[in-house]
């Protein structure tokens, strides 16, 4: 599966476009953050990079510290993977590969992608993005890829997302293929599930009618 067009959604200063782009996969990034240059990024990176590590410390309780160790060792990995991304940005975005766009309205034509990732965005910010974000977000993703894949579906405190059932139950009525799949990796505490999503024609039809302003949310 991972041969097919893949677009990743608020990636971030990540190294996954840089990898894969490098074992020949076709991935797009997009991310708010890409309109900045490489110095402004990596700036930004030092400046965050301190108090991230210090509440990961704080919040140590709340992961599974078996693959990775330790608070420093996971800093470490970050660095390293912020360092590739770094180093493979400038070159990227001159390919197209960095895109700066965000949910909830992507600049690209209807099923453009085989696959679409969003990791540690959606659901993670539950508090402060609300019901009516997600669904766009989500129906906007659908739109624009034949497979759908967020990970993982747990907000901040490493307590399952607040808009999760709603989700579920919303997608559902209105005919998307919607389902919650258990995945091998976990770190965050209880966070090895990830929410798969499938266009059908009656979703399609549905967010046609929404786009024309028949219906609310």
């Amino acid at each position: 599966e991972l041969d097919q067009k893949i677009l990743g959604c608020g990636d971030g200063p990540a190294s996954f476009n840089a990898t894969f782009s490098r074992r020949g996969g076709s991935v797009l990034s997009v991310d708010p953050i890409y309109r900045f240059t490489t110095e402004e990024i990596a700036r930004r990176i030092d400046k965050t990079y301190d108090i991230i590590m210090e509440q990961t410390r704080q919040n140590a309780h709340e992961f599974v510290w078996s693959h990775i160790r330790s608070p420093e060792e996971l800093g470490k990995i970050r660095i390293r993977a912020m360092r590739d991304f770094l180093a493979d940005f400038p070159g990227g975005k001159d390919e197209g590969r960095y895109i700066p766009a965000e949910l909830p309205d992507l600049p690209f034509p209807d099923q453009a992608f085989g696959l679409a990732l969003c990791s540690h965005f959606l659901f993670l910010y539950s508090a402060q993005l609300d019901i009516r974000f997600h669904l766009r977000s989500l129906r906007e993703l659908c739109r624009v890829a034949r497979d759908v894949r967020i990970f993982p579906i747990l907000e901040l405190g490493s307590k399952r997302s607040r808009h999760i059932d709603e989700v579920l139950a919303k997608l559902s009525s209105d005919g998307y293929e919607v389902r919650i799949e258990r995945v091998a990796y976990e770190f965050q505490k209880g966070g090895n599930e990830m929410l798969r999503l499938r266009r059908t024609t009656t979703g399609a039809d549905s967010d046609a009618t929404k786009a024309g302003g028949l219906t609310s949310s």
